[in-house]
């Protein structure tokens, strides 16, 4: 099964990133992968920024619009999610992991599991890693201003 790993470390505390994280509405503004959160497509949306476990956030890139099924939470720790609609993948898996480091800061460590529609997305296993791993960066830049 393809995967990827992607880790990066900031200087923001975990519970600054894991704010970033858990309110879907901030995703398209730290990550330069994202265009907008597309609401009508979304469902289970926390009004306060507080997403929970089952709520689905679609995203647009582009003209593509993919979702997301909040799958497991643990504040400041960890968070995984689902495919909830996606025109390339299936049974993806992803777990972003938030762990203190000793100087106050935050290792981001976000891994992910997934199979290839047939005739689609063969790409995917040379793209999605930098992807990813750019979506890691992002979150953590950003954290840290």
């Amino acid at each position: 099964m393809p995967h990827y790993q992607a880790s990066a470390t900031t200087s923001a505390p975990p519970h600054t990133v894991w704010d970033l994280l858990i309110d879907g509405r901030t995703w398209p503004r730290w990550s330069s992968g994202l265009d907008e959160l597309v609401q009508e497509r979304s469902s289970g949306l926390d009004p306060h920024g507080r997403d929970s476990v089952g709520a689905i956030r679609a995203f647009r890139t582009g003209r593509i619009v993919t979702g997301e099924r909040l799958t497991e939470l643990a504040p400041q720790q960890r968070m995984a999610y689902e495919d909830a609609f996606n025109f390339a993948l299936k049974d993806y898996r992803a777990v972003i992991e938030l762990e203190p480091t000793s100087t106050g800061g935050t290792n981001i460590d976000w891994h992910g599991t997934w199979r290839t529609r047939p005739g689609i997305g063969w790409t995917l296993p040379f793209v999605l890693p930098g992807v990813m791993q750019r979506m890691a960066d992002d979150l953590a830049d950003y954290a840290a201003r």
